[in-house]
C-alpha cells in the first residue's frame, strides 16, 4: 500500500471511529445501509432505500399454520442528503508516521476530531428536529419542570401501548438542563453505564427505568405559535385513513410540529381496540389557517383502527364536525419547549450508501461500519503545496415506527 492510501484509509478509519463515538442519537436507532449504491453501474440520485420492520398476523387456534413469508417493505426516501467537512493540509502538516499509533493519535484530535465532529453534530441535528416532528406522543405538563420520573413513566407507557418491544433497546434523549433536573434528585437509581456498555458512546448517562439515558443539547425546541386556542370545523376533510383534519377560528396558522388532540376522539389499543383512556394525540405536518395534514392518520375501522370514542365505540367522521368540538394544542400560545426523546430503536430509521471512488482511487477511500458509510477523498494542489481533503456521508431518514416514540414537555424554555 502506498504513502498516500495508507494516509487515506488512516485518515478514514479515524473518522469513521470518530463519528460512532459522537452519533449519540443517530448510533441509538434504526442504523440501515443502502448497498444499492455500491454495486457497478449505480448512480448517486436522490433517493435511498430504507426497509420496514416485519410485521406479522396472529393465527388463533389450533387450526392450520398460516405461514407467513419474511416480507421487508422497502420505503424510498425521496431526498437523501450529501453532507461534508472540507480542509486543507500544508507539507509540514502532513509529517506523520501513518504506522505510530502516537502520531496518529495526535493528527486524529489536532485534525480529524474537530472536522468530523463539525459534521456528525449538524447530522444530528437535522435527525432529532425530523424525529421529534414526526413524533406525536407527548407526555408531561407543559410549563411544570420535569423532575422526577413521573413523565418518564408516563413516556414508557406510551411506547408499552403501541407495542415496542420490551427488548432493552429504549432510549431517552433529554437536553442538559432537563438532565439535570431528573438525575439529580435519582442519582441513586443509575447503574455505572460501563457496566452496561461495552463500547463508549459520547452523551451516555446511565440506565435506569428500563431506558438508556443520554446527555444532548441538539434536542428540538418546539415553537408554538399565537393562537392554540382553536376548534374543528367541517368534517369534510377526514376520511378513514386521511391524514387532514380542518380546524376553525385559526387566526394564525399552525406549523409543523404543534401536537393537538380532539375532544371525544381517544387512542385505542392496536390489537383489542379498547379505548387507552387518553385523546389521541395529532402532529401538525402541514399547518394553515384551516385544513392540516397531520400524523397518525385517523383510521376509523378495521384491523388498523386507532381512534375510538371513550367507551371503545368505532367512530364516525361526524366526531370531527362543527365548532364546538375544541381542539387542545400542547402548550401555550407564543411559548417555546425543549423536547426531549423517549424512544425505542427501531421508531427512527438512518441509512446512509456509499458514495463513488473517484477514478483516482488511490486517493479515495471509503469506510462502512454499523451502517455508517463514509467517505474521504483527497487531491493535491501544486500551486500552493497543499493537500485538499473532504470528508462526505450521503444519508436519509425516516420515521416508520413514529407511534414507539413519545416527546416530553415541561418547562417553557428561557
Amino acid at each position: 500500500m502506498s504513502n498516500t492510501l495508507k494516509f487515506i484509509d488512516m485518515v478514514a478509519r479515524e473518522a469513521q471511529s470518530i463519528a460512532h463515538e459522537k452519533a449519540s442519537f443517530i448510533g441509538t436507532t434504526d442504523l440501515q445501509y443502502d448497498d444499492a449504491y455500491a454495486k457497478s453501474g449505480a448512480k448517486i440520485g436522490n433517493a435511498l432505500r430504507v426497509r420496514k420492520p416485519n410485521q406479522y398476523l396472529r393465527r388463533t387456534g389450533s387450526r392450520v399454520m398460516d405461514v407467513q413469508d419474511q416480507n421487508e417493505a422497502v420505503q424510498t426516501i425521496t431526498m437523501a442528503t450529501q453532507d461534508g467537512v472540507d480542509m486543507r493540509f500544508n507539507s509540514a502538516e502532513l509529517t506523520l508516521d501513518t504506522d505510530s499509533p502516537s502520531d496518529v493519535a495526535a493528527f486524529s484530535k489536532r485534525y480529524i476530531e474537530p472536522a468530523v465532529s463539525v459534521l456528525v453534530s449538524g447530522i444530528e441535528s437535522d435527525y432529532i428536529a425530523a424525529s421529534t416532528k414526526a413524533t406525536y406522543n407527548v407526555a408531561g405538563t407543559a410549563g411544570t419542570a420535569i423532575v422526577d420520573l413521573s413523565a418518564v413513566g408516563n413516556a414508557r407507557a406510551r411506547l408499552n401501548q403501541g407495542l415496542a418491544p420490551k427488548d432493552g433497546n429504549r432510549f431517552i434523549q433529554a437536553d442538559s438542563t432537563t438532565m439535570a433536573s431528573i438525575v439529580n434528585g435519582l442519582k441513586g437509581l443509575f447503574q455505572d453505564s460501563s457496566q452496561i456498555k461495552s463500547q463508549y458512546r459520547e452523551g451516555m448517562m446511565g440506565r435506569t427505568a428500563g431506558l438508556d439515558w443520554y446527555e444532548n443539547d441538539r434536542m428540538r425546541t418546539q415553537s408554538n405559535t399565537s393562537d392554540v386556542s382553536v376548534t374543528t370545523a367541517s368534517d369534510a376533510a377526514v376520511t378513514d385513513g386521511g391524514t387532514n383534519i380542518t380546524l376553525a377560528s385559526v387566526a394564525t396558522a399552525t406549523t409543523a410540529g404543534m401536537i393537538f388532540t380532539v375532544a371525544g376522539v381517544y387512542a385505542c389499543h392496536p390489537e383489542t381496540k379498547a379505548s387507552l383512556g387518553y385523546l389521541q394525540p395529532y402532529v401538525v405536518t402541514t399547518g394553515g389557517t384551516t385544513t392540516n395534514a397531520v400524523s397518525p392518520a385517523t383510521v376509523l375501522t378495521g384491523a388498523r383502527q386507532n381512534v375510538c370514542s371513550a367507551a371503545g365505540a368505532q367512530l364516525a367522521a361526524t366526531a370531527y364536525n362543527g365548532t364546538s368540538v375544541a381542539v387542545t394544542f400542547s402548550g401555550a400560545a407564543s411559548t417555546d419547549y425543549i423536547q426531549p426523546l423517549v424512544y425505542h430503536k427501531e421508531a427512527f430509521q438512518f441509512v446512509t450508501a456509499d458514495l463513488p471512488l473517484m477514478d483516482d482511487a488511490h486517493k479515495c477511500a471509503r469506510r462502512m461500519k454499523d451502517g455508517l458509510s463514509l467517505r474521504v477523498w483527497m487531491a493535491s494542489d501544486i500551486r500552493n503545496d497543499e493537500l485538499l481533503m473532504r470528508i462526505d456521508i450521503l444519508y436519509g431518514m425516516a420515521a416508520l415506527r413514529p407511534e414507539w416514540a413519545c416527546r416530553l414537555i415541561g418547562s417553557a424554555s428561557a
